[in-house]
């Protein structure tokens, strides 16, 4: 059975609905990013970066091929192209028992697809600043 949180969260990628991520993180939800070797504490920073990420990811090419999922966490594969570069991809979600995000994990491969997202989530990022 898929959890509430995974449905909003589908949801929000198929919409790429940025706003609705307010109500979905955790005020203490941590974000672990593929390319930034510390953690990323709070609500503000993790919507910043999801924020960053619907607009880098979600093209018409993003899909998720698999999800394994748990009680209260999720690990979802999924594939994208991005200017002409096949990433493949996890992200790993946790929720608390509200149904709020508590941890959001992304793992990319390969190596120039992470080289690729550094490039572009650092403008985007950086813009944001």
């Amino acid at each position: 059975m898929t959890h509430a949180t995974l449905t909003t969260w589908h949801d929000l990628v198929k919409t790429r609905n940025t706003k609705g991520l307010k109500d979905l993180l955790a005020d203490d939800v941590v974000f672990y990013s593929p390319v930034v070797h510390t953690p990323q504490a709070g609500k503000a920073v993790t919507a910043q970066y999801l924020s960053a990420a619907f607009h880098v990811f979600f093209n018409e090419t993003f899909r998720y091929v698999r999800e394994v999922v748990g009680p209260n966490d999720a690990v979802l594969e999924f594939e994208v192209n991005i200017d002409g570069i096949a990433v493949n991809g996890v992200d790993m979600i946790k929720w608390n028992d509200e149904g709020k995000i508590v941890e959001f994990k992304v793992m990319l491969r390969p190596l120039k697809a992470i080289n690729l997202i550094h490039q572009k989530m650092g403008v985007l990022l950086q813009a944001k600043q």
